[in-house]
């Protein structure tokens, strides 16, 4: 199985790179870019997943929380890069969405239809309840009441917001690996369970060098067709980084996910799709905000209110899915819809400001 995802992501690779080099369509080019990077995200997680295994339980966690969304945040850079900001803090409102509504509620079903009732940690699930709260609502909305529409303003304002998140984040990983480890031992174990299967230190590391290189070549590419792409087909910049991006950065983590919810392991599950979202949210927003000043091109994280409304909407169903520690097929078909109903709207909406 391993060999074969190394033979796909590298014959999506050549594709993608002939795609480019012989000045294709670029609905061919970003169709290609986008295939070969969901393949090399899953060899950077991989290769991630096994480094912590042989850095040990807490080290390994401060890894995986650090580079688990890597994918995201290479693509955020380029996307800054070529002066995309508007896609880019699209992204961030996708990745936010299609996490807690479109991963959670695939999870939720599928897990469901074959077992009926699923439980989980629920006193993780609260935590992780508490921080979906803390970085949407007050690190995103209360923001945005209190913006004046001055730039410099706007960036100060942005500045306070990516400390605090960034000091909170660090803060929650050191409240679930070290002051309050037992309540999330059953993800631990898990992990214990899986290191069974790591690779080797040297090839690991090697893996993830490669893969991220590689990442960012196909990335470089994917964005250069989006503008073109966008236009030929209609669609918003911030319909592509809401819906099509996001899900294109996030495809080998959705995949996880939904696998560890058939297999009736919740807690897993759960962690992926809750805790990419506060990775993404609380690391990955500031640390782009940062990326976009040293750019030169500042970026406040401020949203639009259609996106603080969908990430608002999509924090407070979840928590009150989670709230009870049990889930069934039935939330994530709410969770779909939800998703479905938000992923429409954004598509009639032309532009944001």
């Amino acid at each position: 199985m391993r060999h074969a995802v190394w033979w796909v992501a590298a014959g999506l690779l050549v594709v993608s790179a002939v795609a480019e080099w012989a000045g294709a369509a670029a609905v061919w080019v970003f169709v290609a870019s986008a295939l070969a990077i969901v393949p090399l995200a899953g060899l950077m997680g991989r290769s991630t997943e096994a480094i912590a295994a042989h850095a040990g339980p807490r080290v390994g966690g401060l890894l995986s929380a650090t580079f688990g969304n890597a994918v995201e945040l290479i693509i955020g850079v380029i996307g800054l890069s070529h002066g995309l900001s508007a896609l880019v803090k699209a992204s961030i409102t996708g990745s936010i969405l299609s996490n807690l509504l479109f991963v959670l509620g695939v999870s939720f079903f599928a897990g469901g239809v074959r077992h009926p009732v699923q439980r989980f940690n629920i006193r993780a699930a609260r935590s992780n309840a508490s921080m979906l709260m803390l970085s949407v609502g007050v690190s995103f909305v209360v923001p945005a009441i209190f913006a004046t529409g001055e730039a410099t303003a706007s960036l100060a304002l942005s500045g306070v917001v990516a400390a605090v998140s960034l000091i909170l984040y660090l803060a929650g990983l050191y409240f679930s690996l070290f002051t309050h480890r037992e309540l999330f031992e059953s993800l631990h174990q898990y992990a214990q369970e899986d290191e069974q299967e790591a690779w080797q230190l040297g090839p690991a590391v090697a893996v993830l060098i490669a893969s991220t290189v590689c990442v960012g070549v196909v990335s470089e590419w994917l964005v250069s067709s989006l503008e073109h792409l966008a236009h030929s087909l209609g669609w918003s910049e911030v319909f592509m980084g809401v819906i099509v991006v996001a899900i294109v950065g996030n495809a080998a983590e959705h995949a996880s996910a939904v696998w560890m919810a058939v297999k009736n392991r919740m807690d897993l599950s759960l962690e992926i799709a809750v805790g990419s979202t506060l990775q993404v949210a609380m690391f990955v927003a500031p640390l782009l905000f940062v990326a976009s000043l040293l750019l030169g091109r500042p970026m406040p994280l401020l949203f639009s209110w259609p996106e603080l409304a969908s990430m608002s909407a999509a924090v407070l169903l979840v928590v009150v899915l989670m709230m009870d520690g049990e889930s069934n097929w039935l939330e994530g078909a709410l969770a779909l819809g939800a998703y479905l109903v938000m992923a429409v709207g954004f598509y009639t909406l032309p532009t944001l400001v």
